[in-house]
C-alpha cells in the first residue's frame, strides 16, 4: 500500500500520505466516533426532543436526520475502505472499484429552511460536524483518486443504495 500513486513522480499528494499512514487513525476515529454519537443521539435524546417540535420542524427533523444518517454511513464506508487499503486487506484497485459506490455529496437543508430555527442545538451540531467531515473526506478523495467523472450517468443512479452499502461493508470486512 506504500506504492506511489500513478501521477507525476514529483507530485506529492498530502491527502494520500495522510490516508496511507498512521496519521489516518485520528480521522478514522473522528468519523467513527461521530457515527456513534449521532446514532446514540437519534435513538435517545433526539427522539424525545423531536416529539416536542412543531409539525413543520418535526418534518424537517425527520428529513434532516435521514440525510445525516446517510451522510455518515457514506463517510464511514469511505473510511473503512481506506483503512482496509492502509492495512493491506485490499489493493488500491479494489478500493477504487468499491469506493465508486460511495457518495460523498449528501446535501443538507439550510438554516433558512422553514422550521430550522426550532431544531435542537445538539442535532444541528451533529449536522454541522458531519458536513465538515464529509467535505474533508471529499477533498481527500478527489486528491487521491481524482474528481468524479460523469462518463457513466447510470453509475450515479442505483436501484438500491442500502444493498450497495451492505455490499460495500461486506467487501471492506471480507477476509481471505
Amino acid at each position: 500500500m506504500n506504492e506511489p500513486s500513478k501521477g507525476s513522480a514529483k507530485t506529492i499528494k498530502l491527502a494520500e500520505r495522510r490516508v496511507f499512514s498512521q496519521s489516518f487513525k485520528p480521522l478514522y476515529q473522528e468519523g467513527m466516533g461521530l457515527v456513534e454519537q449521532a446514532a446514540e443521539y437519534l435513538d435517545g435524546k433526539g427522539r424525545l426532543e423531536a416529539k416536542k417540535l412543531s409539525r413543520t420542524a418535526a418534518t424537517l427533523y425527520a428529513a434532516e436526520s435521514m440525510r445525516l444518517t446517510t451522510r455518515l454511513m457514506q463517510v464511514a464506508s469511505w473510511l473503512l475502505l481506506q483503512r482496509a487499503a492502509n492495512s493491506g486487506e485490499m489493493t488500491r484497485d479494489q478500493v477504487a472499484s468499491e469506493k465508486s459506490k460511495v457518495r460523498l455529496d449528501t446535501a443538507s437543508a439550510h438554516d433558512e429552511a422553514l422550521g430550522w430555527s426550532e431544531l435542537p442545538a445538539e442535532f444541528l451540531d451533529l449536522v454541522k460536524r458531519s458536513l465538515r467531515l464529509q467535505a474533508l473526506v471529499r477533498r481527500m478523495d478527489e486528491e487521491i483518486y481524482g474528481a468524479a467523472t460523469n462518463d457513466n450517468p447510470a453509475a450515479g443512479r442505483r436501484a438500491n443504495p442500502v444493498s450497495d452499502q451492505i455490499s460495500l461493508l461486506n467487501t471492506a470486512f471480507a477476509r481471505g
